[in-house]
């Protein structure tokens, strides 16, 4: 699919606020609002937009985030990934290049169910090696 500079700005709007009314869309865009909705439509149906989703806002001194990256046993790599998207604690998943596979990002309650949650991504049948690092202090937020 080739998007085009409608294209990009109409996903950097809806990267900042997936809820954005479309009529709000087309102000911000100088096009018609049947335009935005088309192009939503082209969008998701050719793939260029996966989904939308909620970002919720993190609770200061609560809970624990953390990065994972996953090694995986080639042929077993569809099969990770579904089973790692079924588990709600991990928040994204990307498929990088280099050393590792995956990429996991993972948030739990508390340190045992962060301890849990560890334990069963690492018995996933197909998963080689992980290596998770704890997120602190964020130093700087997008958005």
């Amino acid at each position: 699919m080739i998007l085009d500079g409608l294209d990009h700005r109409l996903i950097a709007l809806l990267r900042t606020n997936a809820r954005t009314p479309v009529n709000k869309l087309a102000l911000d865009l100088k096009v018609s609002r049947a335009t935005v909705k088309a192009r939503i439509d082209r969008l998701v149906e050719g793939g260029a937009i996966a989904g939308f989703t909620v970002v919720t806002a993190a609770a200061p001194g609560r809970g624990i985030r953390a990065i994972s990256m996953v090694e995986v046993d080639g042929k077993h790599e569809a099969a990770v990934m579904k089973r790692l998207l079924g588990m709600p604690e991990v928040r994204q998943l990307h498929n990088t290049n280099g050393r590792w596979d995956m990429v996991a990002e993972l948030e739990a309650p508390d340190v045992e169910a962060f301890d849990d949650l560890l334990r069963n991504i690492r018995q996933i049948d197909g998963i080689a090696s992980t290596d998770t690092s704890i997120l602190l202090k964020a130093r700087r937020s997008v958005g």
